[in-house]
């Protein structure tokens, strides 16, 4: 599944760049060889009899730009420029500074060069007027396809890379408890429900301990713990695996529960908010809670239903017998979402808990997450001289297989990150957001909140602008603002965690996990436009 997903970003990606560039080529979108009336004022006078470098200012007037560029423009655009004589005085070469404030068009005829802060253009004199004629721009968005082609390989090497210490550390110090037996301890305490999760990893397995760990260190925010926990996990996973290559259900299943995101402090969209004033950035704690809750409900049940796939004939119902217990939930949670959506008795509810103090909650949470490194760290190993272990040699010998694994991953992030990027640089973006535009309206999801929605299960770096643009636009304690960060408080970024996990043991046929994570994703986020339309609307 993931291999036609990857070779459809790259094809849609290259395809969308393609056709867009034909099209911009054909209508002659960007002017080229088409004469710009100009003024221009050389700041240091100029000799007509030295052909020298001048350093000046050429304004193009807002009514010649709009009529040439069918913009709509406010004011004059000058640019700092140097102009250099050749030959006569009757032409120079001029080099043009761009700055923040400029139209889009014009940006995107700096970059075509390859740079974005200048544009090489021809002036041209005739008796006391100037015209001017930017550089041609053509097969811009193949150009930016390419760019992004290796931008994003040199993204994907320095994420692994930053991965090696972080790595080393947590898979040394979970050397450290798996040798002393507290991973079997934890496993433990919470077999009720590991036992259905996973029924095919026995309860007393490392992968056990690892899963559960990775779960915690996601639900407190702590990426940087997460991730080794879930990549040990993985390959623990793969040690019990018959069918060395394909991905086994519980593999699925986790990888699941990963993508949903849960999260108790979504602390990096609250960190954006905060930055752009929000009165209260935390307010997003409560509705990206629900709906990352809800995306992991859809996300196991999901991953259980696909694991029965292909059923023989008589299976369905001992399928269904065998799940009641959760059918019976998953069913009353949707009676109440329902119930919730069409009485208003969600904002009664919702006003009766009004008295909650959301930054004490914060607080406590914020504190939960910074102690919880420390802790971890002296309890595992203050464990592990309780129990005789040896645990610098275990702990070297832990971080040495981290740093193995952190190396490993490094082809798969490029292959998955490079088709995002070539996804995204060649505009299918667009294409999808049109195709997905009808279905967004009729549930009531603002339009400028799709690209949010769409980009969150490809890139978390991407995401997060789109979300700090959005919140920079509209504020972050509107509608809008409050729902972006909600999408980006309780959803992951699948593609990715998919990539990086299953490249981990070089898993290659990874069956149901990636439509498990994407229905997961979609639930978290038709439950975040829910709760927030609920709430604040």
């Amino acid at each position: 599944m993931l291999n036609y997903v990857w070779i459809a970003l790259l094809f849609l990606g290259i395809g969308a760049a393609l056709t867009t560039d034909i099209i911009d080529n054909n209508q002659n979108k960007f002017h080229n060889n088409k004469r710009i009336t100009v003024k221009v004022y050389f700041k240091d006078g100029i000799e007509k009899d030295l052909y020298i470098k001048i350093n000046s200012d050429v304004t193009v007037s807002k009514n010649e730009f709009n009529k040439i560029f069918s913009k709509n423009i406010n004011s004059d655009l000058t640019f700092n420029s140097v102009v250099t004589f050749d030959k006569d005085t009757t032409s120079a070469k001029a080099n043009l500074i761009i700055t923040d404030g400029m139209p889009d068009v014009v940006k995107s005829i700096a970059k075509a060069s390859g740079k974005d802060n200048d544009i090489n253009a021809t002036i041209y004199f005739n008796n006391g007027n100037a015209s001017i004629i930017f550089e041609k721009v053509s097969f811009i968005n193949l150009k930016n396809v390419t760019n992004a082609a290796l931008e994003y390989a040199g993204i994907a090497v320095n994420i692994a890379l930053g991965l090696i210490g972080i790595m080393a550390l947590w898979i040394g110090i979970m050397k450290v408890a798996e040798d002393a037996g507290l991973i079997k301890v934890i496993a433990k305490v919470v077999k009720p429900l590991t036992k259905w999760l996973f029924p095919n990893v026995p309860s007393d397995h490392p992968a056990m301990g690892s899963m559960i760990m990775n779960i915690s260190a996601n639900m407190l925010g702590l990426g940087n713990a997460a991730t080794p926990f879930g990549l040990k996990a993985m390959e623990e996973l793969e040690e019990l695996n018959p069918k060395k290559g394909t991905a086994t259900n519980a593999m699925c299943t986790f990888l699941a529960i990963n993508t949903a995101g849960i999260t108790l402090i979504p602390a990096t969209a609250i960190a954006v908010r905060a930055a752009a004033g929000s009165s209260d950035p935390a307010i997003i704690i409560g509705t990206s809670l629900f709906a990352s809750f809800c995306a992991t409900i859809a996300g196991i049940f999901s991953a259980k239903l696909f694991e029965k796939f292909p059923l023989k004939k008589g299976e369905f119902k001992i399928w269904l017998k065998e799940n009641s217990k959760f059918f019976t939930i998953l069913f009353l949670l949707i009676a109440v979402v329902l119930i919730f959506s069409f009485t208003g008795f969600g904002k009664s509810v919702a006003s009766t808990f009004s008295f909650i103090n959301v930054s004490s909650f914060k607080t406590v949470i914020q504190l939960l997450s910074t102690l919880a490194i420390p802790l971890l760290i002296v309890i595992f190993l203050g464990y592990g001289l309780i129990k005789k272990v040896k645990v610098y040699e275990q702990f070297v010998e832990g971080a040495k297989e981290g740093f193995q694994i952190a190396i490993k991953i490094i082809p798969y992030l490029v292959a998955m990150l490079v088709a995002i990027g070539i996804f995204r640089a060649g505009g299918a973006m667009e294409w999808l957001k049109f195709v997905v535009q009808p279905v967004t309206d009729f549930i009531g999801m603002p339009v400028d909140a799709l690209p949010m929605a769409l980009m969150r299960p490809l890139s978390g770096s991407g995401s997060l602008g789109i979300m700090a643009e959005i919140i920079s636009v509209h504020g972050p304690d509107s509608f809008i603002g409050i729902l972006t960060s909600t999408f980006y408080g309780s959803t992951e970024t699948t593609f990715y965690v998919l990539a990086l996990y299953f490249g981990a043991v070089n898993i290659k046929k990874t069956r149901h996990a990636l439509p498990a994570g994407l229905i997961a994703d979609i639930t978290g986020i038709l439950a975040a436009v829910f709760i927030v339309r609920l709430l604040f609307v």
